[in-house]
């Protein structure tokens, strides 16, 4: 491998240890995968051609699947893609109406990441480029900018919102040329959805329309098409731990989750999407639960049932929606193992912390303590390996023999992601019952502090 410089080792180390994606480095560390990664970079050259893609990438808790999210990220923006990034929480959603959708593309648009600014908060960058390459169009043909940029996003008003999203680009320019500060960062607060009321944007932009819980899927549309006028090839949507739609205690928050997945798989799968790609990270909990998963909406129980004739084959459709990791082979975790030892070493084989026999030894030893999840769910194993070459780096006169001897490593485990016991799901998936009124009271109390965006639910007394 090529010398790896002492910022990129220190990140990916950092971010190995604790058990998290790195950001950077990427290439340094992959393996295996090939035939996912090939399936996924297809998607990508459709986007660029103007098309649409939807994948839903199941795999377990530490099987990889936000590593690979994160390869899917930088091949992207190395297509000249622009990627829009996010991790699903408790408050941040794909459809609300306490603001928790709002704050979910508020984390997407501060992700907004460019192949010239990887790391993220590209939005100015991003209209600025726009403005510039209008700017020289009006110089070259003798127009009004303004002029420029409004027939120039003209197609723009046939989508939801598109007028006041043209008219917001068309005030920036306006604050650029006249150095108005204030009306600029105005028109950045809208882009980034961070306006909450319809009068603060009339009052500072004159639009009447703003992000709202409501309306994310359509502004995420209008970036899309914003980004191929600007002169990037298209939009990638990644969204993380989407898990935590499966936990909602809701039946109706969930329902009404999985309605916007059916609605953004339709408009991919069917054409009505242009330029943009959606790739969903989920467990095989929150695709296959009968009861709670996206199996428990029968429309997209339906779309997304797996091939019937790659079953009776026994063989993986990497055209599906859905698109299940593969795991890990011992070989490959093997190579896995060397490249992180390689970065330790910042490229340079002289380097080596540990000898090949120690990688030996050290995947054997995991074998015996915790079977097979070692290569199917890596992560708990790359970290202690990470832990082993750290300690062996700072104390090089230890023995690796009897350290590795010592480590106990934990199966991959998700307890901060456990869904609710039978006794605490909503009332709404309960079967009738009758309570007091002393407990329903308390349980309509319980309710509206967990879930503010539901009505109370119905009780028999």
């Amino acid at each position: 491998m090529a010398s790896i410089r002492p910022r990129e080792r220190a990140a990916i180390i950092q971010s190995l240890r604790a058990g998290v994606t790195p950001r950077v480095g990427l290439e340094y560390i992959q393996v295996g995968r090939v035939n996912e990664v090939k399936a996924l970079i297809e998607d990508l050259e459709n986007i660029k051609e103007g098309g649409s893609a939807f994948r839903i990438i199941i795999g377990d808790f530490g099987a990889g699947k936000s590593f690979f999210l994160q390869l899917i990220r930088y091949i992207a923006l190395e297509k000249g893609l622009v990627v829009l990034n996010a991790d699903m929480s408790p408050d941040r959603r794909l459809f609300a109406s306490n603001g928790q959708a709002r704050n979910l593309y508020k984390e997407l648009a501060r992700n907004l990441a460019t192949r010239a600014h990887p790391e993220g908060n590209a939005m100015i960058p991003l209209v600025e480029k726009f403005i510039t390459e209008q700017r020289r169009v009006a110089e070259e043909q003798g127009l009004d900018v303004e002029r420029v940029i409004k027939d120039k996003l003209n197609s723009l008003s046939e989508l939801v919102d598109g007028y006041d999203f043209a008219q917001v680009i068309a005030k920036y320019w306006r604050a650029y040329n006249e150095g108005n500060e204030d009306l600029k960062n105005n028109a950045i607060r809208y882009l980034r959805g961070e306006y909450t009321t319809k009068a603060d944007a009339k009052k500072d932009l004159g639009v009447r329309a703003i992000v709202e819980d409501h309306n994310v899927y359509d502004h995420i549309k209008l970036l899309a098409r914003f980004v191929t006028q600007a002169g990037y090839k298209g939009l990638l949507v990644n969204l993380d731990e989407v898990v935590n739609l499966y936990k909602l205690p809701s039946q109706r928050a969930r329902s009404a989750n999985y309605e916007q997945v059916l609605r953004i798989l339709n408009d991919c799968l069917q054409g009505s999407a242009e330029s943009l790609g959606f790739l969903i990270g989920g467990t095989p909990e929150f695709l296959m639960d009968q009861r709670k998963g996206l199996y428990s909406y029968e429309a997209l129980h339906s779309r997304l049932a797996e091939n019937t004739f790659a079953q009776i084959a026994n063989v993986v459709d990497y055209h599906s929606p859905i698109l299940m990791l593969q795991n890990l082979s011992p070989e490959e975790l093997y190579v896995l193992l060397c490249n992180i030892r390689n970065v330790f070493a910042s490229g340079k084989q002289e380097k080596y912390l540990l000898p090949d026999e120690a990688l030996t030894a050290f995947l054997e030893h995991c074998s015996k303590n915790i079977g097979d999840a070692y290569f199917r769910t890596p992560r708990n194993t790359i970290k202690a390996f990470v832990d082993l070459l750290s300690i062996v780096e700072q104390n090089p006169d230890l023995n690796w023999q009897t350290l590795i001897g010592n480590i106990k490593i934990d199966d991959e485990t998700a307890p901060s992601l456990v869904t609710l016991g039978e006794d605490e799901y909503d009332e709404e998936d309960k079967p009738s019952t009758v309570i007091k009124r002393e407990d329903a009271a308390k349980e309509n109390t319980a309710s509206v502090a967990d879930d503010d965006d539901d009505d109370l639910t119905s009780f028999t007394l």
